[in-house]
């Protein structure tokens, strides 16, 4: 509730009719109720559920013969383990004191989930690219994912406490600074706003990590369309043997006897569905392909045993397409911020995504399958993505990448939410900063122990891993 007793989570609308300094007071009154000192540290409480039970409940309708490869990818570090954990965390989150002011939350923001890619007009941006888990939610659960993900990361290539603080107070003060700017800003001005990547490469990379990703730079421009990536494909468009997608199992396969024709009926229909999603334009150039192959693809850490299938497209003269068909299920957050208002899952990534993204695919829709209960988006594969190596990267680097993730999370955030209110909160100072680095360090210290709890489910039998 603001000094004027407006209650904030449901009153940002006539909240940000006003001019932006006097909302920016409003956010710094906020900390009479919340102090920002309050977010200093995490401890668990003591009815903590157990976190491998919470991640068995996530496996509730996932493929199950993909489980392991799940567990198997969760077992290499903390790192993998809290990026396969976000269900884990949204709980742990949903503990910790915030301010009320909310946005369009992107739900699993760890370092990972933030890169290059091309927007519709072919310019490489950095931004936040994955929101399986959007949802309206309090901004602060973000921003500690993120923080809480340099940290473990950092932890899990072996940096020192001091250089993993370093990095989190890059992220911290990077948040804050964006924030501030954001205020200021006219609304259309935050809108239009993007990160070019290759200006941001020169500003906050050097050494051998600048020169590596102008390599990738350069290479991601001669790609439109993943020929060079994994699924490969066989075959020709016009030969005697049709082209179709290389099976490359147990992460790239077509289902076996009956179930393929089954497979392909389901994703058919959800293609056709997926099609009416499309702005009248984009059918038109969707037209110029044609179908020709499909097949289950195993990606990311979260998402391992969720429907996910790659759909291969061509035109007449052999120019590629790759669509990810992707299942969309209840947000993790949804538990704790409150339902999504869309009935369809696929269509509250979507919109979430275009909230969130400065620029977004153009092949981006959704749709649902046969069955009407299983809702997914579709978007284009691979287009021009250039993605950081962490296990590479010095501390220094490391904190220069933090950076920038932050950067680009205050921009998603400013676009949904009220940077003013936020930034008011947040003010001037390093006092959220120091509260977000202890947070940071003591949930890392967390996922370290919820990691070896899996190491132990795995070795007692109660979980299968699989190391593929």
């Amino acid at each position: 509730m603001l000094s004027d007793g407006t209650r904030v989570s449901s009153a940002i609308s006539r909240v940000t009719l006003r001019p932006w300094v006097e909302r920016l007071e409003l956010g710094r009154a906020l900390r009479k109720k919340v102090a920002r000192k309050s977010h200093l540290g995490w401890k668990a409480p003591a009815d903590r559920p157990d976190p491998v039970r919470l991640l068995l409940e996530s496996d509730q309708g996932r493929i199950r013969e993909l489980l392991p490869i799940r567990y198997g990818r969760m077992l290499e570090s903390p790192f993998t383990f809290l990026r396969g954990a976000a269900a884990v965390m949204a709980r742990d989150l949903a503990f910790t004191p915030k301010s009320g002011i909310r946005v369009q939350a992107g739900g699993d923001c760890h370092i990972m989930n933030f890169g290059a890619f091309a927007t519709p007009e072919r310019n490489l941006i950095f931004d936040v690219n994955d929101f399986d888990e959007t949802l309206p939610a309090p901004w602060e659960w973000d921003l500690k994912r993120l923080a809480a993900s340099v940290d473990v990361a950092g932890l899990s290539v072996g940096f020192k406490a001091k250089d993993r603080e370093a990095a989190v107070h890059s992220a911290a003060r990077s948040y804050r600074e964006h924030m501030a700017w954001y205020a200021k800003m006219g609304a259309l001005d935050v809108w239009y706003e993007r990160i070019e990547f290759e200006p941001l490469v020169k500003k906050i990379l050097e050494g051998v990590e600048r020169r590596y990703t102008k390599e990738q730079i350069e290479e991601a421009r001669k790609q439109h369309f993943p020929l060079h990536t994994r699924p490969m494909v066989v075959g020709r468009n016009r030969g005697t043997r049709p082209i179709e997608i290389e099976d490359d199992p147990p992460l790239v396969y077509h289902p076996a006897g009956a179930h393929r024709a089954a497979f392909a009926k389901q994703v058919a229909s959800i293609i056709k569905r997926y099609r009416e999603t499309l702005p009248a334009h984009m059918r038109v150039l969707s037209d110029r392909f044609e179908y020709c192959d499909m097949a289950m693809k195993v990606v990311g850490v979260g998402s391992v045993g969720t429907f996910c299938a790659v759909v291969l497209f061509v035109t007449a003269d052999d120019e590629r397409l790759f669509l990810q068909l992707k299942e969309a299920r209840e947000s993790v957050l949804e538990q704790y911020a409150g339902a999504s208002r869309f009935s369809n899952h696929g269509e509250r990534v979507v919109v979430g995504q275009r909230l969130m993204q400065a620029a977004s695919d153009s092949f981006l829709g959704w749709t649902e399958g046969l069955d009407k209960d299983r809702h997914f988006y579709v978007r284009q594969l691979r287009d021009m993505k250039v993605s950081m190596a962490i296990d590479t990267m010095s501390a220094a680097e490391l904190g220069y990448y933090a950076e920038a993730c932050a950067w680009a999370l205050s921009r998603a955030h400013a676009r949904s939410g009220d940077a003013a209110l936020i930034a008011g909160y947040l003010g001037s100072s390093q006092s959220f900063d120091d509260a977000l680095v202890r947070f940071a360090a003591d949930y890392s210290e967390q996922t370290v122990r919820d990691h070896a709890a899996l190491r132990k489910a795995v070795k007692s039998g109660r979980i299968k891993a699989e190391r593929v």
